[in-house]
């Protein structure tokens, strides 16, 4: 059987259009999920901001210490940076609608060119046919096969007129609703920098009142008494949280090695400078004696990611007083790990995680050390010294 060689080649348009469908299709869908996940990622910044307000009116009403007085200017500063997120986010929303806008501008310009000299050339052509009157035409047309010709043809270029028209109208349309839409983007565009510019000065004034109020705990003796005090009952607090956490039974869908098979093999958490060890501490200058359950470090520049020490599931993401934002794991046989003064959580209550997994950003929530993560390691709601189990640096 002989095949013609051509024949193939007439396929080629049809799937040539196929793909360019296809591809057109793939864009659009990635279109529509980009922008489902912008505006979750937006309904979920917002949702932190309303509990945020809400917090610090809770706070508010609440007897003032010097420890709730920091935990306050904690919730400012969490409000402030969320809404520079939020406002970050919707300029980077907008910057990209400006683009697309700009983009499709100069293909609108070019078609309106395109029409409008499709019109000129019409209206030459019309203008011309007009010079001769219908009895005239009619008389100087030589048999009734070039009357209905030329009938046929004056009929199809006024439909033919009207179509370039009718495009020509919407395409200048198209394009002053595009202008118009440019320049209502840029003025938003304006706003949300000057937005978020206002939000990062009053960052800037929390922080200032933040180290001031931390300075002067530390240098005050009657100051720094009453925070330690407050501080002891807010531990409490913790343990007795672990203690509930304990009573509630966690089943693995995996068999995971017991934590304590891992002792002085534990990855940390996150690298950085230890300064605050756990157990007995006293103060240099006051002489103060106070009990760490845990430890707390310094991450160092850059690397601010707090990661799990053991797979397990969190069992607690949320806000405690005195520890900021924490984080709890269960790792089963009745082992806890606890991160503290975290600025972001990356998991979420009922989350099984790994070991090394990104489970949160280091922060100064409840810290008196500035940007600091809060570390504990807990053995049937006892608290043991970390330092003991991480793997020696």
């Amino acid at each position: 059987m002989k095949f013609c060689s051509s024949r193939p080649f007439r396929f080629l348009p049809i799937f040539g259009s196929a793909l360019l469908l296809i591809a057109a299709l793939s864009s659009e869908v990635r279109g529509q999920q980009d922008v489902s996940e912008y505006k979750k990622r937006l309904e979920d910044i917002s949702q932190q901001i309303d509990r945020l307000k809400m917090r610090i009116e809770d706070e508010e009403r609440k007897e003032s210490t010097f420890l709730s007085d920091l935990d306050r200017i904690g919730f400012q500063k969490n409000l402030i940076k969320k809404e520079i997120a939020l406002y970050s986010m919707q300029l980077g929303n907008t910057n990209r609608e400006l683009s697309s806008i700009k983009r499709d501008m100069p293909r609108l310009r070019a078609k309106l060119e395109r029409e409008k000299e499709s019109i000129e050339k019409i209206l030459v052509t019309m203008y011309k046919f007009g010079k001769v009157n219908q009895l005239q035409f009619i008389l100087q047309a030589k048999d009734m096969n070039t009357l209905v010709s030329e009938n046929k043809n004056l009929t199809l270029l006024a439909q033919y007129q009207n179509n370039i028209i009718s495009s020509y109208m919407n395409t200048l349309n198209e394009l002053k609703a595009a202008e118009q839409q440019l320049e209502e983007k840029r003025k938003e565009s304006s706003n949300l920098i000057w937005k978020t510019k206002n939000k990062r000065q009053e960052l800037n004034v929390q922080e200032r009142k933040q180290k001031a109020l931390i300075d002067e705990i530390k240098e005050n003796k009657s100051m720094h008494l009453q925070a330690l005090e407050d501080l002891n009952q807010r531990a409490k607090q913790l343990e007795s949280l672990i203690e509930k956490l304990l009573k509630d039974e966690i089943s693995f869908p995996i068999i995971i090695v017991p934590l304590y098979e891992q002792r002085g093999q534990i990855p940390w958490p996150i690298e950085g400078e230890i300064v605050s060890t756990f157990g007995r501490q006293i103060h240099p200058r006051f002489r103060t004696v106070t009990f760490n359950n845990g430890i707390e470090i310094v991450p160092q520049k850059d690397q601010e990611i707090v990661k799990s020490i053991h797979p397990g599931k969190v069992v607690f993401s949320d806000y405690h007083k005195g520890f900021g934002n924490v984080i709890i794991i269960d790792h089963g046989m009745s082992f806890h790990s606890i991160y503290g003064h975290c600025a972001d959580f990356l998991v979420k209550k009922g989350d099984l995680v790994k070991t090394g997994q990104p489970i949160a950003v280091a922060g100064d929530t409840g810290s008196l050390e500035g940007v600091a993560l809060y570390f504990g390691i807990t053995s049937k709601a006892k608290p043991v010294d970390p330092l003991k189990w991480l793997k020696r640096r």
